[in-house]
């Protein structure tokens, strides 16, 4: 019996022994199977959680079926294995596997992984050590699968730069495709070897980032001196790619129908990608700049495509803030003239109270419901000034009265803690403003009866992310978070208040992640050595084995968490170029200290560079020009 017949019997044995063995079956309706004989190039797309996550993800949806629309090209899902069945492939000694062919992946040309999430990295590290595969990119031979990391966490990939080979920066659908054709050209011309195809695809396509290819030092104080590029034709600084026009971008007309339930069963539809919005703690915000919008026209012929296909009965309208896209009310219209008939419903995730109105609700799903979900994110109107949430409270109350006349009768509310310049009376405004929530409830005439209100108040410690004007900003010490979230609670006395917070731990720790250098590399191996995996998963994550880990390796998490970083200092993540200049996030910093707000991109251009990315049907201004 060969090896692989021995694979696949205990491969199914173990399915038998697994919770939700869903995860692991394959063969669901839209997969795509291509024979590998005759493909020039397989990809391996890992999406480093669990399946129920992985497959709810629309940017894997789209970038799984970008490369398969080429026929050299056969590119398969894979998902971290859960705890129990990872238990028991290390028993017998199984390898990570590509969900469509089941075959290993360290047979594969590329093993692509989507970063999307810092809590991420163990999971990362476990499932390149699942595969077989070298942990380090220095350790890889020719015969190994090109490593290649995405998504947002690659915007800062420093932390874990040293066990990829490349990382795509930027939007995918034309990247990476490009990316593996080149491979293809230099293996059919004779001329690949690993060295020359990173140092190719980072001289000549733009977005590739090849960490060995940029020196990196260090002074005294342990700041960053500088990245220095190790070949005259690397650039200095790698400029994302973006896709320009979103109408003929790439988008799956065919999804992979799961067999068990997943985090998000229904159609999602990217309306438009980027913000005009300016946030100042939000890395959305920027790295997916500028904003691109799709046609009416041309997300109604994709929503069709989709339900003909799907047969899903919800389809939810995606973007960082739905209700900035510019042509919505014709866009929910368009949908509405087919979709009533057929008994879909429309959702609009991501509302802003600013915006939300009586003919709004009444054409989405929530209607139906007894909840909305706004985000205030501090509790007076100083502080959100200084973030420029452009938000008022007015505003927030005009929109409840919109939502109680409607039959609303809950709402949650989004904050944050630890915001700079915060004073004990911005964290006390956060339950009087949920008080005042309920205060309108009885006050309005037309108030659903017979269903008792509900204000639920989340608060989320403060994490300064890369590529945003707090990205300097320290964040709050371990103890200063748990006061503080102690704090707000002292004040929430009404039973129909809900106070959520999130953990400070993990807040803590994924801080450390976000502004890490290339040093967090050997926490990060040490971690997963030890066995960590799932930490976003607050029943697997343990602080005090972090701590440990960091002082195992010489990392100081004060360092790179609780300092104020100089604004003049190397930044990790200095060799990215996002497309937004480090002299516009310094001016929003100032202006946050000076409590001045910025308007957004449709109102007037606040030149952040990212017009010069380009870009079709833009909402900046001089992008349109």
């Amino acid at each position: 019996m060969s090896e692989t017949e021995k694979q696949a019997i205990n491969r199914n044995t173990l399915l038998k022994s697994v919770d939700k063995p869903g995860r692991y079956s394959g063969g669901e309706y839209g997969q795509i199977i291509k024979d590998k004989d005759r493909v020039k190039a397989r990809f391996a797309f890992l999406f480093p959680d669990t399946y129920e996550i992985g497959m709810s993800n629309l940017g894997v949806r789209i970038l799984y079926g970008a490369l398969n629309r080429f026929d050299d090209i056969w590119c398969e899902r894979v998902y971290a294995p859960w705890v129990d069945m990872e238990d028991k492939m290390r028993q017998l000694g199984l390898p990570l596997t590509a969900h469509e062919s089941k075959d290993p992946v360290r047979d594969f040309d590329f093993l692509g992984i989507t970063l999307q999430y810092e809590m991420s990295y163990t999971n990362v590290l476990n499932c390149i050590d699942l595969s077989g595969i070298p942990h380090f990119a220095c350790d890889r031979s020719e015969d190994d699968p090109l490593v290649i990391g995405g998504g947002p966490c690659a915007y800062n990939p420093e932390p874990v730069a040293d066990f990829f080979d490349l990382f795509n920066i930027g939007e995918g659908e034309e990247m990476l495709p490009s990316i593996v054709h080149l491979y293809i050209e230099m293996k059919e011309e004779g001329r690949y070897t690993r060295k020359a195809f990173l140092h190719e695809a980072a001289a000549t396509i733009q977005g590739v980032y090849v960490p060995s290819l940029y020196e990196v030092s260090y002074n005294a104080d342990g700041t960053i001196a500088a990245y220095k590029p190790l070949y005259d034709d690397i650039p200095k600084s790698v400029r994302k790619q973006i896709v320009e026009d979103m109408d003929t971008a790439y988008f799956p007309e065919h999804v992979v129908m799961p067999y068990i339930e997943t985090v998000h069963d229904r159609i999602m539809l990217e309306v438009f990608r980027g913000c005009i919005r300016g946030c100042r703690f939000c890395q959305a915000g920027i790295i997916y700049r500028p904003v691109r919008e799709k046609t009416p026209e041309c997300l109604d012929r994709q929503a069709k495509c989709l339900y003909d296909s799907t047969g899903y009965d919800e389809i939810s309208l995606t973007s960082l803030a739905i209700d900035d896209y510019s042509q919505l009310d014709e866009l929910t219209d368009q949908l509405m003239s087919w979709t009533n008939e057929r008994k879909i419903s429309l959702s609009l995730p991501s509302l802003r109270v600013d915006s939300f109105t009586k003919e709004l609700m009444e054409k989405i799903v929530s209607v139906r419901t007894s909840s909305l979900t706004f985000a205030m994110e501090a509790g007076t109107q100083r502080l959100r000034d200084v973030i420029n949430k452009n938000v008022t409270e007015e505003e927030l109350m005009r929109a409840m009265n919109v939502a109680f006349t409607g039959g609303k009768s809950q709402v949650k509310l989004y904050f944050m803690q630890g915001l700079p310049t915060e004073t004990q009376e911005d964290l006390a405004g956060i339950p009087a403003l949920a008080s005042r929530v309920l205060d309108l409830f009885y006050a309005t005439p037309d108030r659903p009866k017979g269903k008792p209100p509900k204000v639920t108040i989340s608060v989320s410690p403060f994490i300064p992310k890369p590529f945003t004007p707090f990205q300097w900003e320290p964040q709050d010490s371990l103890q200063t978070m748990r006061d503080k979230q102690d704090y707000i609670g002292q004040l929430v006395h009404d039973p129909k208040i809900r106070y959520e917070h999130h953990e400070a731990q993990i807040c803590r720790i994924e801080a450390v992640l976000a502004r890490g250098d290339r040093r967090i590399g050997r926490a990060l191996e040490l971690a997963q050595k030890k066995g960590f995996r799932f930490d976003a998963w607050s029943e697997h994550f343990d602080y005090d084995r972090w701590i440990s880990v960091f002082r195992e390796a010489g990392i100081d998490p004060d360092f790179y968490a609780c300092r104020r970083w100089g604004t003049d200092e190397v930044l990790p993540w200095d060799v990215i170029d996002c497309g937004v200049s480090k002299a516009f996030l310094l001016r929003e910093r100032e202006k946050a200290y000076a409590q001045k707000t910025t308007p957004n991109c449709r109102q007037q251009c606040s030149g952040c560079g990212a017009n010069k990315l380009g870009g079709v049907r833009s909402c900046c201004p001089k992008a349109r020009s």
